[in-house]
């Protein structure tokens, strides 16, 4: 062990919480950490210990390894990072796509990637900004104050995900809710088994009334490989599931976190309003800034030479997304938020094989919502200041906004 590891009694506790005044900007103690190198020890929530990784370079090399690192959650020293993920792992949820290793992860990985090419993803493009418009329209017949998480931040990227599965949103309640309660750690199993008997409904549903109504990716699904025997009917719900839940509740936070650092940056909101063109870059910068994951989870099944360290066979790793998006070799000057960047992709759709599928979605909706905002809402201002909103913290799941009170 090098000499500026320190033994495993003082190391530092992992996850790191957000400055309270401040829940869309990830601790410095994140950057702190790579002074002394790209990779140090951590110890978790639950004594366990596991490397830490804030070094771009390394980051990728580990994301990309999929040879010597798994991301099955069910090896010993998986780094889960509280409570609530053992509940998630023990519920199932993650049986699937971002649970699963090769060959598994490629088969499941290749069924549903077509619904999300660039190509199809552009096409959503007009039903997205019908969406957004309608949620202003609301927001601005209604009047000031709104709450812009509850109108819109939630129901955008849930009636885009309805859209894309091919979900009815009139059912939004009966996969919302449990959606909510998922990540609650004593509601998991119960979130889990309320959400997958839905969507077992909703394939009996399509089985036996194909073509009814706006066809998506359980309905492709459903026919191209539920049915040629290529896919089990749990496997089914499973990936449903891990679509509903992951595209939504991520987007939502993006949107409001994203939209609140906009409001923090009075030059930066006026910078966007002046200048749709920055939209794109706008979004790249809020993601990367924001952080929202975490980290990201590996365990190693083969000794691993890197960063002047050797991760052991069996020791659990974790990418910080935030250490990471910081590092100057991703953007110079990473500490201040500047929406005029050339935009540069971040680590915050992971790297590698798993890769968020959803990536070129995720921008999209960011980018229309963002875009909107700003030609329809110019004056828009938080009505509470920043230290008073209510969030998580990051408790080590996402970061998250309950409320954004905003007027115009």
């Amino acid at each position: 062990m090098p000499p500026n590891t320190p033994p495993d009694a003082i190391l530092p506790a992992f996850p790191i919480p957000r400055p309270s005044r401040c829940p869309y900007r990830p601790s410095a103690d994140h950057v702190a950490m790579r002074e002394s190198g790209p990779m140090t020890k951590i110890r978790l929530y639950n004594g366990r210990t596991a490397w830490l990784v804030t070094g771009a370079a390394q980051a990728r090399a580990i994301l990309s390894d999929y040879r010597r690192v798994s991301i099955r959650p069910y090896h010993g020293n998986y780094p889960l990072l509280n409570e609530e993920f053992e509940k998630v792992v023990d519920s199932g949820y993650a049986d699937v796509l971002f649970g699963v290793d090769p060959p598994e992860h490629t088969r499941q990985r290749q069924m549903i990637m077509p619904r999300f090419s660039l190509r199809r993803t552009a096409q959503l493009g007009d039903d997205i900004q019908r969406i957004v418009d309608g949620k202003v329209d609301a927001m601005l017949r209604q009047g000031p104050p709104a709450d812009l998480v509850s109108q819109l931040a939630q129901p955008v990227p849930s009636m885009v995900m309805s859209l894309l599965l091919g979900v009815p949103y009139e059912d939004h309640e009966e996969f919302e809710v449990p959606a909510r309660k998922l990540f609650v750690p004593e509601l998991a199993e119960e979130a889990t088994d309320e959400l997958g008997r839905y969507l077992d409904r909703l394939i009996t549903k399509k089985e036996g009334n194909p073509g009814a109504g706006r066809a998506g990716l359980i309905d492709d699904l459903i026919a191209e490989h539920l049915h040629r025997g290529t896919l089990s009917r749990d496997e089914l719900i499973h990936i449903a599931m891990a679509m509903l839940v992951a595209g939504t509740d991520t987007t939502t936070n993006v949107i409001s976190l994203g939209t609140l650092a906009l409001l923090d940056h009075p030059e930066q909101w006026a910078a966007l309003r002046a200048d749709p063109g920055l939209v794109p870059a706008a979004a790249e910068e809020i993601l990367r800034y924001v952080s929202l994951v975490e980290a990201f989870a590996r365990v190693a099944i083969d000794d691993i030479d890197l960063g002047g360290h050797t991760i052991k066979k069996g020791e659990g790793i974790l990418i910080s997304c935030a250490g990471v998006n910081f590092d100057p070799a991703i953007t110079p000057d990473p500490d201040s938020f500047d929406i005029r960047r050339p935009p540069r992709p971040s680590f915050s759709f992971s790297h590698g094989i798993h890769r968020c599928p959803g990536d070129n979605l995720a921008r999209l909706e960011l980018e229309i919502t963002f875009r909107t905002l700003a030609a329809r809402m110019p004056n828009l201002r938080s009505l509470k200041p920043t230290d008073q909103l209510r969030s998580n913290n990051n408790d080590g799941t996402l970061q998250r906004l309950y409320e954004l009170p905003v007027v115009w």
